[in-house]
């Protein structure tokens, strides 16, 4: 009997999603989105593409929850986009509100499932997630680091025209201007990046990292990334489904790793079967370590002004 996947959303992030994950073949997917007809007929066409791509698994489309019931893995892609002349705050608000809202009803169809948030702005969403659901923290995770370690790994690879295969990093911190690249655990088939590059190389690349969303959002002029982002999803959806214990960079509810507490940033873990088994705690120099700190406060004050808006009941219209 093959697992059951939901993904939430069924815009370039969702669809995509969806589409990669169904060609893989261990699950059945459904994919859900407000938009009338839209999951169907985009299920429909990824359906179709089975006999070609060589998988028996099913995709569905729905506008409701019912036929999700019973997921083992549910990811949420929904939310808007910033639109011109909308502030930080209001886009804030208004996810929080759709992923509390998307967060009841998967809890009610699939109180046992593993929810992967992708919603941005991400950390802050996850935690959103993490408390509207009332899972514990191996359930609730999301996806960032994944796609920041995949840009990082790339940009290395051009530089210095090898396989990325062979280039291995992982970046920690907020999916945002201030993440935290850990250059001194990069390595290319295990020699350190600074003996391979200069660090002003390596500046630049982690710069580029850092603003790798904005530079296809630039380059697009309309819409943002979403073949890498699915692939990342995909990546941590399969660690999931196969057990397959990897050490992957996900954003998870701290409970004083890393010395930070009561707060969801992107750090090392484990994942398998139970989710997020276990955080991958590592030592940081006190540059490191106040980069990170850094990267959380930032989160802090996304959650702060949630928690104020929920102190209000005055979450925003969306």
């Amino acid at each position: 009997m093959r697992s059951k996947v939901t993904v939430v959303g069924a815009g370039n992030v969702g669809a995509t999603t969806a589409q990669r994950i169904h060609q893989l073949g261990y699950a059945d997917v459904v994919m859900v989105d407000v938009v009338e007809d839209l999951p169907q007929g985009k299920s429909l066409d990824m359906l179709e593409s089975a006999p070609i791509m060589g998988t028996d698994a099913k995709i569905t489309g729905s506008n409701g929850y019912e036929e999700t019931a019973g997921s083992d893995v549910v990811v949420i892609t929904a939310g808007i986009a910033r639109r011109p002349g909308m502030s930080r705050d209001d886009l804030l608000l208004t996810n929080m509100r759709i992923t509390s809202s998307v967060t009841e009803q998967v809890v009610k169809f699939s109180p046992d499932c593993i929810i992967i948030p992708v919603t941005n702005p991400l950390d802050a969403m996850v935690q959103n997630v993490f408390e509207a659901s009332g899972f514990p923290r191996n359930r609730v995770f999301g996806m960032a680091g994944v796609l920041d370690t995949a840009r990082f790994r790339t940009f290395i690879a051009e530089e210095l025209n090898v396989s990325v295969e062979d280039v291995q990093a992982f970046v920690l911190g907020g999916h945002g201007d201030d993440m935290v690249p850990l250059t001194r655990f990069t390595n290319v088939g295990g020699i350190p990046i600074s003996e391979l590059m200069a660090e002003e190389k390596i500046d630049q690349l982690v710069r580029r990292t850092r603003q790798g969303g904005g530079e296809i959002v630039e380059l697009l002029k309309e819409g943002s990334a979403y073949y890498a982002p699915s692939a990342a999803i995909t990546q941590m959806v399969e660690a999931v489904l196969l057990d397959k214990k990897r050490i992957l960079p996900a954003c998870t509810y701290l409970e004083g790793e890393f010395g930070i507490k009561g707060l969801c940033v992107g750090v090392p873990v484990k994942l398998g079967a139970g989710g997020m088994e276990k955080v991958m705690e590592v030592k940081l120099t006190p540059e490191e370590q106040a980069a990170l700190r850094s990267s959380a406060d930032t989160v802090k004050e996304l959650v702060e002004v949630m928690n104020k808006a929920k102190a209000e009941g005055k979450p925003a219209q969306g």
